[in-house]
Parts: structure tokens; C-alpha cells; sequence
């Protein structure tokens, strides 16, 4: 039977093949996640997806949601699937059980997020966006605040958001406009408007938490100045319940181009000077709160665009055996041969093995991004600590930017696989491509992330998680040397390893000089050269784990050839032309610096 969403073999073998998932559970924080406990959440998570979640996908999109009077109705269809998550108790995986929480490793919530990404993220991004707000209560919250919110948060009984953009503030947040001002009971009055807000106004929950970003009267300007509160739909009685509304109106809903299943809100905070709030952490050090969630929600997002690529590759290349066109290349000229499946055509093959290897490739990496916060908590070193702690901080620019570039990139091969198809709506592939293209631009677009990466990560701590980085990815091309079949492609990947080294110390230099425009021009470069060998990394390391094993399973061994394929596909095809890029790169002119402005046209 054809999967759907996402290749359970594949999920199975990046958890336990790859990472070694089970030997967490020989450490007391993780001790009740065995191998044979993993392997039935993922299937629980991978039921409820493709039985309830995954039938969404299409009439959510179709009916999209309805504001009236200040109200947003959610697709009808949301409601079963939801109140089945909550009691499934899934909104908060990996969170202490104290608040709500199952406590499971990361890498273990992140395979079961693949599944229900990939069936739905529109519906996924009520409890994605709950989760989120739900950990800033739990790191700056007071003790009443986490009484009062928490548990209702990460068990879904109310959900959460974030209130960050404004409209003349997106990207550049110290430009808000939304004040506080401090009342004499210690609460603060909320005045402002907030747009592009995620699941800001809806009908799934009784009540709906809004982490605020604002401006205390009288606080410096620019991020220096901003604050975190805690500002709820309905304000909250003695007895925990919801009590009266705080003043907090939904004044429009956008209209886009993906993603109709979950409401992008206009919110109008204090209208009638009647919206309270509470500070959530110190004031003035809002921005400094938001930065410690940034890895979380930025790692949200490349699961966001990934779960999009995976179904879509699943849809093609199911479609692509059932698909009978056309006669084999090999019999072109004989008019009685059958046709075949689109499968057996040599360009349709190079489309799905390229969605192949990246949809792997960035599993892996997805998966490896959440199993180090998994290693932080299973060692009392350090040493490991920093280490893995650096090694999250360099990854997650590629991990969000690199990751939704090519997601997108898969879906739109996936379209191509498809034909005229892909571009009807009777068939999914157009609307994942819709869904999809969102995750390049909100939470940071892939711009900044590239920036972030050159700017700031490239010289964290002096250079010591590139520097562990590169060991990390040695280390498998030093293994993969010793294996017959695979020395030839580690030792191209070795090159492009020493050569992105080349690279990142030249555009390091060139950053601190006169030349540091020109630096940043090739910043998105970098980005996509560094994401390159990363999925390089990635694809030789499972190679490395799969041929040995060819021969000893014969189940296996179609998988396990595959994983082979894949390395040797994107290596010998796509590295050369990442070689390139970094040649580029070293030999960048001035010329994006140095173009007048009314040279663009357009007057």
C-alpha cells in the first residue's frame, strides 16, 4: 500500500539507524523512551495524521477562515482533529508532565511533527503557535503566571500566539509603536495594533493567550526598550476561568496566498483603552526573551516548509507508478510497445531522485538538530553542553533558510512530476507549493537568516562551533573513506568541506573591512553553499550505515540501495556546481554594491 506524508522506513531509519534514538532512554531524564516506546508514538502520531488530520488538508483550504463581528470562525473541519490532538496530549511533547507535557526527547516529538506538519500544517499552526507562547511563559513567567497559564496552554485547553509585527514594524521590531503604561494594581494598559498575527482570533479554544511585544512609557528607543507581557483574549477569573473580554479585537483577516486554513489577524489592542496586560520577565528585556525562542520557532518553521516536501514527494512519486504515458525511450521507435508507467522515464527519475535526497538529506538534518538539545540533557559535561548547545545555534540559518529554499525547490519539481495535474486544484500539489512558500519569508526571512548565519554565527565563540561542525562532518567522510563503494564520494566531499572553510574565513575577513557591503552581498550564497555540504554530510552518512548492510536483509536492501543512490546523486551533481558557487564567492566584484539606485529603472 502507497504511503502518504511522509516514508515510515525513512523516519525509522534516521531515529534509530542514524541517531540512535533508543540508547536515550539508558539516561534517567529519557528512560521510559525505548526503541519499542518510539516506535509506537511515531505510529500513534502517524495515525492521527493520515486518519484525521490529513483529510483536511483540502477543505480547509477550500473554506478557509470567516471573520464576522470580530469573530473567526476555523474551518469546520478543524474541530474532531483538534480535540483529538489535545487528548492525545501532543501539543507539548517534549515539556515536563507537571504542566501538561509527555517529556519525550526532542528528536522523537520531531518525527511524530513530521507526520502532522505534513498533513496539515495550516492546522498545525494552533497548537505550533500555543507551544510556542506556552515555553515563554514557562522561561520568564512568575510562579502565578505559570499557575494561571501553562497547564492550559500545553495541554491546548486555550492557545497561545506571538505579537510582534506592526505595520510599520515587521523585520525591524525596534520600530514598534504599541505602548504600555503601568497601572497602580502592577498591571500595564495595552495600546496598539499588531497585523500578520497567526491563529489570532478563532473558535477552537475558550480562551487565547497573546505574548505581546511593547513599548513601556518613557523606556529607550529602538529593541533596547521593548518589553514581553502577557495579554489574554478574555481575562482570567479567580477560579481560572475565562472571564471578561480584555479589549482585544480581531479587525481583519488577510487574504493569501496559502496557508486559508489558519487566520492571519489584524489585532486591535486597547481600543477602548480597556486591554490589561501583565509583564512577562524584566522590563526592557522583551527582545532578549523573544531571541531565546528564536531557535525554537525558526526550527518550527523549517519543519513547516519540510513537511510540505515530504508530501509532496510522496504524491509523486506515487503518481509517478500509477501515471501510465508514453513508451519506454528504449522502444521510442516501436509503435506496438505499451506504454509505462512516467516512472520508467529517465527525467522523470532525475526529478524524483533530486526530491528524494533532499527531502532525506534534510530529514536527517532536522532530526540531528533536535537530538543535540536531546544530548545537552543526557551529559553533566560541559565541554558536551557548549558544544552541542554551539552546533544548534550554526545550524538552525540552514535549518530554517537553506531548509524552506529547497523545500519549496521540491515542491515545485513536485507540481512537475504531475504535469498539468500538479496545477489543478484536484490534486495537492499546487496547494503544498501555496502552503509552502510562506516559510521562506515569516519568522525571519531567508535573507536574514543567511545574514545571521555570515554575521553572527560564522564567529561565535571564536569560531568553535564551525570548527566543530567541520569535525562533526570529517568524522563521517573519515569513516566513509574505509568503506569500499564510497571512499571516490568522500573524498569529493572532502574538498568541498576544506573549500567552504576557505570560504567562511574569506568572507569573515572581508566582513571586518572596508568591504563589508560587498561581504553581505554573498551572504545568501554562503548560506545556500554551506546548506550544500551540509546535505552532503548528511546523505555519505547514511550511505555510510546502509551499504554495509546491503546483502543482510533483503527486505532492506531496495532502502538501503537507496540511501547509496542518493549520496552518489547529489555529489556528483550537485557539488560541482556548490564548488562553484564558493569560486564565486572568492572572486565576488562590487557590483551589487556598487549599482546607482535609479540604474534598477523603473521610473
Amino acid at each position: 500500500m502507497a504511503q502518504v506524508i511522509a516514508d515510515r522506513r525513512d523516519v525509522d531509519f534516521v531515529l534509530h539507524e542514524q541517531l540512535g534514538v533508543g540508547d536515550l532512554s539508558k539516561h534517567e531524564r529519557f528512560a521510559d523512551f525505548n526503541k519499542k516506546t518510539v516506535d509506537m508514538i511515531v505510529t500513534e502520531a502517524r495515525n492521527l495524521s493520515v486518519k484525521e488530520i490529513y483529510p483536511t488538508l483540502k477543505p480547509g483550504d477550500e473554506e478557509g477562515c470567516i471573520l464576522e463581528k470580530g469573530q473567526v470562525s476555523v474551518p469546520e473541519c478543524f474541530h474532531k482533529p483538534y480535540e483529538l490532538f489535545k487528548e492525545g496530549e501532543w501539543l507539548a511533547m517534549s515539556e515536563d508532565p507537571e504542566w501538561g507535557g509527555q517529556g519525550m526527547p526532542k528528536s522523537v516529538a520531531m518525527a511524530a511533527s513530521d507526520y502532522f506538519n505534513g498533513a496539515n500544517y495550516a492546522f498545525m499552526m494552533y497548537p505550533g503557535l500555543t507551544h510556542g507562547a506556552g515555553k515563554l511563559v514557562e522561561a520568564f513567567g512568575t510562579d502565578e503566571q505559570k499557575q494561571t497559564y501553562l497547564k492550559k496552554m500545553f495541554t491546548g485547553e486555550w492557545t497561545g500566539t506571538m505579537l510582534l509585527t506592526e505595520p510599520e514594524a515587521g523585520s525591524d521590531v525596534g520600530n514598534l509603536a504599541t505602548t504600555a503604561v503601568k497601572n497602580d494594581d502592577g498591571t500595564y494598559s495595552i495600546t496598539g495594533a499588531k497585523i500578520f498575527i497567526s491563529a489570532g482570533e478563532h473558535n477552537m479554544a475558550k480562551n487565547i493567550i497573546h505574548p505581546v511585544l511593547a513599548r513601556i512609557e518613557g523606556a529607550p528607543s529602538g529593541t533596547s526598550g521593548i518589553s514581553l507581557f502577557l495579554v489574554p483574549k478574555y481575562r482570567v477569573n479567580p477560579d481560572g476561568s475565562p472571564g471578561e473580554f480584555n479589549d482585544v479585537v480581531c479587525t481583519g483577516i488577510e487574504e493569501k496566498m496559502g496557508l486559508h486554513g489558519n487566520c492571519t489577524c489584524s489585532l486591535a489592542l486597547g481600543g477602548k483603552g480597556e486591554c490589561i496586560g501583565t509583564l512577562l520577565g524584566e522590563e526592557n528585556k522583551g527582545m532578549r526573551a523573544m531571541f531565546l525562542m528564536m531557535n525554537e520557532a525558526r526550527l518550527l518553521v523549517g519543519q513547516q516548509g519540510f513537511g510540505c516536501a515530504s508530501s509532496s514527494y510522496m504524491n509523486a512519486v506515487n503518481y509517478a507508478r500509477e501515471r501510465v504515458q508514453g513508451r519506454h525511450l528504449l522502444k521510442m521507435m516501436d509503435k506496438t510497445a505499451p506504454s509505462v508507467p512516467i516512472i520508467q522515464h529517465p527525467d522523470v527519475r532525475r526529478m524524483l531522485l533530486s526530491m528524494k535526497s533532499y527531502v532525506e538529506g534534510m530529514r536527517s538534518l532536522l532530526y540531528y538538530v533536535a537530538f543535540c538539545e536531546d544530548l545537552i540533557h543526557t551529559t553533566d559535561d560541559e565541554a558536551e553542553k557548549t558544544k552541542y548547545k554551539g552546533l544548534i545555534d550554526l545550524l538552525i540559518p540552514v535549518a530554517k533558510g537553506y531548509v524552506t529554499d529547497r523545500c519549496f525547490d521540491v515542491c515545485s519539481v513536485g507540481m512537475q512530476v504531475f504535469g498539468g495535474y500538479g496545477y489543478i486544484k484536484e490534486y495537492p500539489q499546487e496547494q503544498l507549493m501555496r502552503d509552502c512558500r510562506i516559510t521562506q519569508i515569516y519568522e525571519g526571512t531567508n535573507g536574514i537568516q543567511a545574514m545571521d548565519l555570515m554575521g553572527r554565527k560564522l564567529g561565535m565563540n571564536e569560531g568553535k562551533p564551525v570548527m566543530d561542525l567541520l569535525g562533526e562532518i570529517n568524522k563521517t567522510i573519515a569513516g566513509a573513506k574505509e568503506i569500499e563503494g564510497l571512499a571516490e564520494l568522500a573524498v569529493k566531499l572532502e574538498k568541498s568541506v576544506n573549500r567552504l572553510a576557505e570560504v567562511g574565513m574569506y568572507l569573515g575577513t572581508t566582513a571586518m573591512s572596508p568591504k563589508v557591503l560587498q561581504a553581505f552581498t554573498q551572504a545568501y550564497s554562503f548560506m545556500e553553499v554551506t546548506g550544500d555540504v551540509i546535505m552532503g554530510w548528511m546523505l555519505l552518512w547514511r550511505a555510510s550505515i546502509a551499504l554495509p548492510k546491503i546483502g543482510k536483509k533483503k527486505k532492506d536492501d531496495a532502502f538501503y540501495k537507496g540511501q547509496v543512490k542518493n549520496a552518489e546523486f547529489f555529489i556528483t551533481n550537485t557539488i560541482p556546481v556548490t564548488t562553484g558557487k564558493m569560486i564565486a564567492i572568492l572572486n565576488s566584484n562590487s557590483s551589487v554594491v556598487d549599482i546607482e539606485e535609479d540604474s534598477f529603472g523603473g521610473k
